[in-house]
């Protein structure tokens, strides 16, 4: 699989990690394990001994260091061996590939590709997870599925008339891609698709959050940037009032693959409104849990089909493919450049989308 390696990808919850356990975790096919210092530092190390392959994790932890459960050996956080038991040298090769890890936005970020490069001002800005103006509900998903294949169903949210009719999505006679959509990118590596929907039935979960049952304005902004952070925007209040007043939520879609066929999906609905209120916190977790079931079933089937018939998708384009198609695009030309160019230093727009947009609903 070719990958973008050089770029920050979402490696769990910054709450995962504490001083007395590891989390072992693949990311783009390489298997991973993670731990934090005493003093607080977090590391990540490639989880294979270098003398018999066994991963680090099934070892045991011993204070700040991992021990290799097969022979003994240790390593600190920055892979280096200490102690190989029954000899006084340690091999020169007895050491252990480290990946740079850091912690923002309540996060944890690892870098996959050459560690020199790893600049922490290049983590994408999504402080809506950690921040006091707005309320997160927080889960994971493993989707058994390539990555590209969540990005596609982000970008294209008129699938939500079908696949979410239960949750979030329109019936037939107001179905989402009946309501047109605006394509743009905007800095690199960013593609916006802009939706609004006027005086329409609230589906159940905006019915849930906005505690009405009228008919509502609804608007949605799907943010896709490269490689694979997606970021539903929207907003909905019922019709009649001010959208200045709209319940509003970001949506965190953090993917990070796994493999070629199966993807980590961290996961934060940080909403502005009814802050303090736990019980509401846990309902849109319990909500968006079950949307989000709903598409990884979809996926799953799309990955098994795409292995038996071939090739990629979509095989015919309509028009909620725009987006896609343009992240798909975007993606693979980034990818190109990295391969091709040994100084080429991918730089992610920033994610700021807190402007409620200039919406023309009644």
């Amino acid at each position: 699989m070719n990958w973008l390696k050089n770029a920050w990808y979402v490696a769990g919850f910054k709450e995962e990690l504490d001083d007395s356990k590891v989390v072992a975790r693949r990311f783009l096919g390489t298997a991973v394990v993670m731990m934090r210092h005493s003093d607080g530092r977090v590391a990540a190390l490639r989880d294979m001994c270098p003398h018999r392959l066994m991963p680090l994790s099934a070892g045991r932890r011993v204070g700040d260091e991992l021990e290799c459960g097969y022979h003994g050996l240790r390593f600190d956080v920055g892979g280096a061996c200490t102690l190989a038991p029954g000899q006084a040298n340690i091999p020169r090769q007895a050491c252990v590939q480290h990946y740079p890890l850091a912690e923002r936005h309540g996060l944890l970020w690892i870098w996959m590709g050459k560690a020199e490069r790893a600049d922490p001002d290049l983590i994408p800005d999504i402080r809506w997870n950690d921040h006091p103006e707005w309320t997160p509900s927080r889960g994971y998903h493993h989707v058994a599925a390539d990555f590209r294949l969540s990005v596609d169903n982000l970008m294209d949210l008129g699938h939500e008339s079908w696949v979410h009719l239960r949750t979030i999505g329109q019936a037939e006679e107001e179905c989402i891609p009946s309501y047109p959509v605006k394509v743009s990118i905007e800095g690199e590596g960013l593609v916006r698709a802009h939706r609004e929907m006027p005086n329409i039935e609230a589906p159940p979960f905006f019915a849930m959050v906005l505690d009405h049952h009228g008919r509502i304005n609804r608007w949605q902004t799907a943010i896709g940037l490269a490689p694979s952070i997606c970021m539903t925007d929207f907003g909905v209040y019922p019709v009649g009032s001010s959208a200045d007043e709209a319940y509003r939520s970001h949506v965190l879609h953090l993917l990070t693959p796994e493999t070629e066929s199966s993807t980590h999906y961290f996961w934060s609905v940080a909403r502005n409104r009814r802050l303090g209120d736990e019980k509401l916190t846990q309902d849109i977790c319990k909500a968006i849990a079950q949307t989000f079931d709903e598409d990884a079933v979809v996926l799953a089937i799309q990955q098994k089909q795409i292995e038996a018939e071939g090739g990629p998708v979509p095989r015919l384009a309509l028009r909620v493919d725009e987006a896609p198609i343009r992240s798909r695009r975007l993606l693979e030309s980034l990818i190109k450049q990295e391969n091709e160019d040994p100084d080429f230093v991918y730089r992610p727009a920033l994610m700021v989308e807190d402007v409620t947009p200039e919406l023309e609903m009644g």
